[in-house]
C-alpha cells in the first residue's frame, strides 16, 4: 500500500502552484495524495511569511498539525515554503514536532526526504539550496478537479526591492520560466478541463527580460491565445510602470485575454511611494489608468493599497481617498502596513499606530464600497458571458463569474437557469440587479 501524503498550502496562489507540482511528483513516484488528515501518514505544509498575519497562520498550522503526531495520527510533519526558507533555524529550535524543513528552492528534495524519514537515515532536518535556484520538478501538476481555472506561474523571485517587502530575500532575483515550459503546462491544464488560466508571478509585466533580453509577456499571451479549448487568460501582478504599448495591445486584441488587469499600486502620494521604494509616481499611475481605459473599453482594473506606511500623514491618506473617488477603480484591496523584520521600512520613523492604520484602512474600504455598489447597480440590464463554478441548492441558483471577477478575491454572479449546468460551462447572462459586491443574473 502506498504512503499517503497530505498537503496544506498556505498564502498566495504561487504557493498553490508549487504544492500542485510537488503533489504530482509524489503520485508519479508511487505515493498517494489525500485531503483527509485521518488518512495521512505524512503532512507537508507549504508555508507563507509575507506579512505578520501570514507568518502567524503558518506557525499556528504547524502547531495544530503537530498535535496529530502527538495523538499518533500522523507519522511525519514536513514544512517548506517561505517560512521554512526564512526561519529554518528558529523552527528547528522552537517546533520540535517538525521532522524536516525544506527551503522553497529545495522542494524537489521532498521525495528523497520522505524516503529518508521512513528509513530513519535523514542526515539533516533542514535542507536548503540557494534562494534563486529553481527546483527541478519533472512532473506536471495535480489540478483541483472542482475548479474550472488554474494558476499559471510564469516567473519567480523579484528584483524590485520595495522597502516593505521580504520577497527578494526569500525568493531571490527575478527569474522568468522558459516559454516552452509554460505553454506545455498550460496545454496540460486545458486537457485536464481548465478553461481559464490566471497568470501569476511576483511580477508578470517584465516576463522574459532575463531570458530573452526584453519584455516578452505579449508574445507569451499570443502563444497561450492559440490553445484550443482555452476560454480565458487573466493577468495578475502587473506593475504600473512596466505596462507598455505591446501589452496593452495584447489585452485589447487577443480574444481570450480578459479585459482585466491586476495592477498593485500601493499608494498614490509621491512621498509615500518614494519611501516605499516604488519605481513610479502618482502622476504616472494616473496616466497609465487613463491610458488603459482609453485603449481598452470595458477594462476592469484591480489594485492593492497599503494603509499606514511609516511616515504617512493625514494629507497622504486624504490623497488616496480622493484618488479612489476620482478614478473609481473597479476592484481594490486594502491592507494595513505590516512591519517586517529585515526590511528598510521596519526602521523608518515614525511608525503609525495600529489604531490609525486600521482607521485609514476602513475609510478606504468604505469609500471603495460605495464605488463598487454604484458601479454594480449600473450593470443592470447588461449582458455578459459567465463561467459556472457551482450551485447553491437551497436557493436554486448557480454561482458564476464574468470576466470582471477573479476567483476568490472578487465578487460573484448568482445565476438563475431553467436547465442543468455543470462546472466550467460558459453561458450568456443578463444582469437583473446588484447585491452589494455580487450580481444577480438570469441565463439568456
Amino acid at each position: 500500500m502506498s504512503k499517503k501524503i497530505m498537503f496544506i498550502s498556505l498564502g498566495c496562489d504561487k504557493n498553490l502552484v508549487d504544492s500542485e507540482k510537488m503533489s504530482a511528483e509524489l503520485i508519479e513516484a508511487g505515493f498517494s495524495v489525500t485531503d483527509e488528515s485521518r488518512e495521512a501518514e505524512v503532512c507537508v505544509i507549504n508555508t507563507c511569511c509575507f506579512i505578520h498575519d501570514a507568518k502567524q497562520e503558518s506557525i499556528d498550522t504547524i502547531i495544530e498539525t503537530g498535535e496529530l503526531k502527538k495523538k499518533g495520527k500522523l507519522k511525519y510533519l514536513i514544512i517548506t515554503g517561505c517560512l521554512a526558507t526564512r526561519y529554518a533555524e528558529d523552527i528547528k529550535e522552537a517546533l520540535p514536532e517538525v521532522d524536516a524543513i525544506l527551503s522553497s528552492s529545495a522542494s524537489d528534495e521532498l521525495i528523497a526526504t520522505i524516503n529518508s524519514l521512513y528509513k530513519g537515515n535523514l542526515k539533516d532536518k533542514s535542507i536548503s539550496k540557494p534562494i534563486d535556484r529553481e527546483p527541478e520538478h519533472k512532473a506536471l501538476r495535480l489540478h483541483n478537479t472542482l475548479k474550472n481555472y488554474a494558476y499559471l506561474k510564469i516567473a519567480d523571485g523579484c528584483s524590485k526591492h520595495c522597502t516593505y517587502c521580504v520577497i527578494p530575500s526569500i525568493k531571490g532575483a527575478y527569474r522568468s520560466f522558459p516559454m516552452e515550459d509554460i505553454i506545455k503546462e498550460a496545454e496540460d491544464a486545458v486537457k485536464k478541463g481548465k478553461n481559464e488560466l490566471i497568470l501569476v508571478g511576483q511580477e508578470t509585466t517584465i516576463y522574459g527580460t532575463d531570458l530573452y533580453g526584453k519584455k516578452t509577456l505579449h508574445k507569451l499571451l499570443s502563444e497561450l491565445n492559440k490553445i484550443e479549448g482555452l476560454e480565458m487568460i487573466r493577468l495578475m501582478y502587473c506593475y504600473p510602470e512596466e505596462i507598455d504599448n505591446e501589452l496593452i495591445q495584447s489585452i485589447k486584441t487577443l480574444d481570450k485575454v480578459a479585459k482585466y488587469i491586476d495592477m498593485p499600486i500601493q499608494h498614490i502620494s509621491d512621498d509615500v511611494l518614494k519611501r516605499m521604494g516604488r519605481k513610479t509616481s502618482g502622476n504616472d499611475i494616473r496616466k497609465i489608468i487613463r491610458k488603459l481605459r482609453r485603449e481598452i473599453p470595458g477594462i476592469v482594473i484591480r489594485t492593492s493599497l497599503i494603509a499606514g506606511f511609516p511616515g504617512e500623514t493625514e494629507e497622504d491618506h486624504k490623497q488616496l481617498v480622493d484618488f479612489l473617488k476620482e478614478f473609481k477603480l473597479e476592484r481594490v484591496g486594502v491592507f494595513t502596513y505590516s512591519k517586517e523584520e529585515g526590511t528598510p521600512a521596519a526602521k523608518m520613523k515614525p511608525q503609525i499606530l495600529k489604531k490609525v492604520k486600521e482607521k485609514w484602512r476602513k475609510e478606504l474600504m468604505l469609500t471603495q464600497q460605495g464605488i463598487v455598489f454604484e458601479a454594480n447597480a449600473a450593470l443592470t440590464g447588461k449582458r455578459f458571458k459567465a463561467v459556472v463554478e457551482g450551485r447553491l441548492e437551497e436557493e436554486n441558483v448557480y454561482v458564476g463569474r464574468t470576466y470582471r471577477d477573479a476567483p476568490d478575491i472578487d465578487g460573484y454572479c448568482f445565476i438563475k437557469s431553467e436547465r442543468d449546468l455543470v462546472l466550467g460551462d460558459i453561458i450568456k447572462v443578463k444582469i437583473e440587479k446588484a447585491s452589494g459586491y455580487d450580481l444577480i443574473a438570469s441565463e439568456v
